[in-house]
């Protein structure tokens, strides 16, 4: 056996297992935005479910788009492997979306309408197939140098006010 085949077994397994562990994942297309959002791993792909209700699905997210997924470790949150997918679009009621959906509802721990969240999918939502491409892009021992740090999406929100006059006199007060 050569080392490219267990290379890739390995790489596979690396890819299956943290997509398991992490509820979490980004998603970049090209040189865009990461987008974080919430998944599961079934039949050897990601799957997503978004748009509806849920959590919003970036547009360029259609079916036959490339992208870049990149998984977290989930003891030390840090970036452990990021991997090439092409994105499918699953048809509300097949037999993929079935078990993407089943999945899926299993992780879905708040929704309001436990019982009709599939129905809801069905026809409010989009049901993603993240299957991945080849070998990973980056990986423990291959990782870039960058710190992939970006500045955060602008808005209005602001969380910096000044303190209360009264509050160090009721923090720091003795008994």
């Amino acid at each position: 056996m050569t080392a490219e085949p267990s290379a890739s077994l390995l790489d596979r397994a690396l890819v299956e297992e943290a997509a398991k562990k992490s509820g979490l994942l980004w998603v970049r297309q090209g040189d865009g935005r990461d987008h974080a959002l919430w998944h599961a791993w079934v039949d050897g792909a990601v799957v997503l479910v978004g748009d509806g209700g849920e959590q919003p699905l970036p547009p360029e997210l259609r079916d036959g788009a490339e992208v870049v997924v990149t998984l977290r470790s989930k003891d030390k949150w840090g970036r452990l492997v990021a991997f090439a997918a092409r994105v499918e679009s699953l048809s509300p009621r097949g037999e993929a979306w079935q078990a993407a959906v089943d999945e899926l509802k299993s992780k879905r721990l708040n929704a309001l309408d436990h019982e009709g969240v599939a129905e809801r999918w069905a026809t409010e939502s989009r049901v993603l197939r993240l299957v991945p491409q080849g070998l990973s892009v980056e990986r423990p021992g291959a990782m870039p140098d960058s710190a992939h740090t970006a500045a955060p999406a602008p808005t209005n929100a602001t969380t910096r006010q000044p303190i209360p006059k009264a509050l160090p006199r009721l923090l720091f007060r003795r008994k």
